[in-house]
């Protein structure tokens, strides 16, 4: 799209490529580098960096939904030229919406610095490294029009889910933290909404490729998948877990005999949570 030529980074694919391929290189070596090494706090730069990215989801949220409102998008298809002025507020958007698929590569160091290597998992490497690559594309074919109602629905939900790992970075607040298991339903609903609302532009087609809207229903599926496992593992698996033991009149107990450390364990945990 002549509209963005020359704007950083999208005037060449070998950046975006470079960043993709050093952030899988850090995933995979990162965790090596920290084995035997003590993790970091990262506890105040945790919260200036949630904060900062908390507030680049509203700004993105709300010029984005100024940006349909005035151009007049139509929800079921909209071509990528006929918004006018609007068309350029959303590509200048959509450039920052790209360019913070390069900042949350932050997420997955702050993971390895802090040896928290069990949140590394597919699903969390699947989505940073193909979100940055998919957007490099997309700015430089589709940047506004069609394109502009999963960026809008991720800003929102990004502006839930910064704002609670920045409070989570606050020991006194985490008590009062209650909304992390509906972030993943937020986002669930996110990809179902976003299939739904790609598939009126197949429906009734307008001048916007047909093909990345193919493209588009088709990652979602894959997140649909992924999010799906990650939710159960997390939230059912643990639930039915807690009801057994709850049932079993232990809460805890391995191949059938009780764990008479875990309580005390537990105790000394609680305290020194409370005291962090």
């Amino acid at each position: 799209d002549p509209r963005v030529k020359g704007w950083l980074l999208l005037e060449n694919y070998t950046p975006t490529f470079i960043f993709s391929v050093l952030y899988l290189l850090i995933v995979w070596l990162g965790p090596k580098y920290m084995q035997n090494k003590q993790p970091f706090s990262c506890r105040g730069i945790l919260v200036v960096y949630n904060l900062g990215l908390t507030l680049l989801s509203l700004y993105m949220f709300y010029e984005l939904v100024t940006g349909v409102w005035e151009g007049g998008y139509n929800f079921f298809c909209q071509d990528t030229h006929s918004g006018g002025e609007a068309d350029m507020k959303i590509i200048r958007v959509l450039w920052w919406y790209y360019f913070s698929k390069l900042i949350e590569f932050m997420d997955t160091f702050f993971f390895i610095l802090r040896k928290n290597n069990h949140q590394i998992t597919v699903l969390h490497v699947y989505h940073h490294a193909t979100m940055l690559n998919i957007w490099w594309f997309v700015m430089n074919w589709v940047p506004c029009g069609h394109s502009y109602f999963g960026a809008t629905l991720n800003s929102f939900i990004h502006v839930l889910m910064y704002s609670y790992y920045g409070l989570s970075a606050v020991p006194a607040m985490r008590p009062y933290l209650w909304w992390k298991k509906y972030i993943t339903q937020g986002q669930l609903t996110q990809f179902v909404l976003t299939i739904f609302q790609t598939s009126c532009g197949v429906v009734w087609p307008c001048a916007f490729p047909q093909g990345w809207l193919y493209f588009q229903i088709s990652y979602m599926i894959s997140l649909i998948i992924l999010f799906t496992n990650f939710y159960i593992q997390t939230y059912n698996k643990k639930a039915s877990s807690r009801r057994k033991e709850y049932q079993n009149g232990s809460t805890a107990t391995v191949n059938g005999y009780t764990n008479s450390f875990s309580s005390l364990e537990n105790n000394v945990k609680q305290r020194k949570q409370r005291k962090d």
